[in-house]
Order: C-alpha cells, then sequence, then structure tokens
C-alpha cells in the first residue's frame, strides 16, 4: 500500500472526474490519501471528502499565499476542526517568496500563529516553503516546532536545509520533481535522507511526474514517485512502499 501524504482532490480541476480519480487511486495501490484545505474554500470540500470517503484524510490551515485573508475567528475555526477524528495535520500552512500576494509580515505571523496552535492541541505541521528557506527554520526553531514535528512537503532545499528539519523531527517529503531526469538537488537530498524519515505525495492536480509532466496530477500517480525514489535510495520499490506508509502513519497518527 502507498499513503498520498499531500493532494487536492477537491480542486475545481477534478469537478468533471474526481471519484474516477479518487478510484484510480485505490486501483493503483494507493489506501490512503491526505487532502489539503489551505482556505476559507479548500478546508470546508476538504472536510466533505473526508467524511464522504473512509479512505481520505484531512489537513487543515491557512496558506502563505492566502495568509493576507486570514481573519479574527479563523484560527478559531481551525482549532475546532482539528477535533475531528479524520484531522490529522494542521497545514499546509509556511512561507512562500515566490507569488507576492501576502507581506511577508502577514506571512510570517499566521505562520507563527498556526505552529503554536499546533503544539497547544498536539498535531503535526505540513510545511509549505518556497524560496524561504532560512525563515522557515528559523520560524520552526524559535516556536519549537520540533514538540509537534511534521512533514516538509514537496521538499526543494538543500541537504543543509533538510537536516536542520530532520533534527527538528520532521519529515521529508517528495513528490513529482524527483522523477525528472534534471531535478539533481531534490535526487541527491532523497539519498542522504534516512529511510524513517522518507514521505511521498503527488500535490496534486499540480507538479505531475514523469511520464505526466506537464500535464494534471492524480493521486494514483505516486506510484511513479515511489518507483523513483526507491532506485534513488536502492531500494526495491515494496521495500519503499512498506517503509514510506509506516513512516505516515507514524507522522500522522492513523493506522
Amino acid at each position: 500500500m502507498l499513503i498520498d501524504t499531500h493532494t487536492h482532490l477537491d480542486s475545481p480541476k477534478f469537478d468533471n472526474d474526481r471519484e474516477a480519480v479518487i478510484a484510480r487511486a485505490v486501483e493503483a495501490g494507493v489506501g490512503k490519501m491526505i487532502n489539503i484545505g489551505f482556505d476559507r474554500e479548500t478546508i470546508p470540500t476538504t472536510m466533505a471528502l473526508a467524511d464522504r470517503y473512509d479512505f481520505i484524510y484531512a489537513a487543515v490551515g491557512w496558506h502563505p499565499v492566502e495568509s493576507i485573508q486570514m481573519r479574527e475567528g479563523d484560527l478559531e475555526w481551525i482549532e475546532e476542526l482539528c477535533k475531528h477524528e479524520k484531522v490529522v495535520a494542521i497545514g499546509e500552512i509556511g512561507l512562500d517568496y515566490h507569488w507576492d500576494t501576502s507581506p511577508k509580515e502577514v506571512q510570517h505571523r499566521v505562520f507563527r500563529e498556526q505552529i503554536r496552535l499546533a503544539r497547544k492541541i498536539g498535531k503535526p505541521i505540513v510545511v509549505h516553503n518556497r524560496d524561504a528557506h532560512e525563515d522557515i527554520v528559523r520560524i520552526l526553531r524559535e516556536e519549537k516546532a520540533s514538540e509537534v514535528g511534521g512533514v516538509m512537503h514537496c521538499f526543494s532545499g538543500s541537504w543543509e536545509t533538510a537536516k536542520q528539519c530532520l533534527d527538528m523531527n520532521f519529515y521529508i517529503s517528495f513528490g513529482g520533481p524527483v522523477t525528472f531526469k534534471n531535478a539533481r538537488v531534490p535526487k541527491e537530498v532523497l539519498g542522504k535522507v534516512p529511510l524513517d524519515r522518507i514521505l511521498v505525495e503527488t500535490d496534486a492536480p499540480y507538479l505531475a511526474p514523469e511520464p505526466y509532466r506537464g500535464k494534471r496530477n492524480e493521486s494514483g500517480h505516486v506510484v511513479y514517485v515511489a518507483e523513483a525514489a526507491a532506485e534513488i535510495v536502492g531500494i526495491s520499490r515494496n521495500e519503499l512502499e512498506t517503509i514510506t506508509t509506516e513512516n505516515a502513519k507514524n507522522c500522522f497518527g492513523f493506522r
């Protein structure tokens, strides 16, 4: 069994064939999927998916790109939702310096608030990091995120950054980019991460792996990520599946 630890099955890109996409993932051997609700629109649709399908779980939080839209009461809303048995993490949260939609100071405040909430309620966090490696590590350290740990989603940083995150009790998750021929750094990092700290994901409908690069991604395509990851770390795909499934269970606390 494989676990897709990060997907967006509620995306409008799946509106015409969502049930078929989910069925294909199950047929491909994906036993569990974690859908990510990251703003006022996607949190309710994520919860609806988790309620409808036994094998779909939820993470809820406020994405850094959308942090400027977070209002009074939204943090309490997230806290209340985290009482739901299918909510396994707070996320995706973090920093994004690529898209200029939310000021850095707002991103930092919202990120810190959600880390503090995670520590308060004992949930792991799912971290989004785009072009913000130093500030991500610094804030995680200052906010004592190691107390809850979590996932560095679709990791794109250096091995030095990965080591710092590993030291703070985080798993390193890899997606479609590790299948790309020119993805030297992600492959190098994956080859160095301890096996008991590796996770796989799709980030569907984004970042489709080879041979679907440039097309819509699906949760079922996590099998291609697993194949590439197994080759990079030098084990069989079956071993990779067993290891990453156990890692996901340990990280998110489900069996």
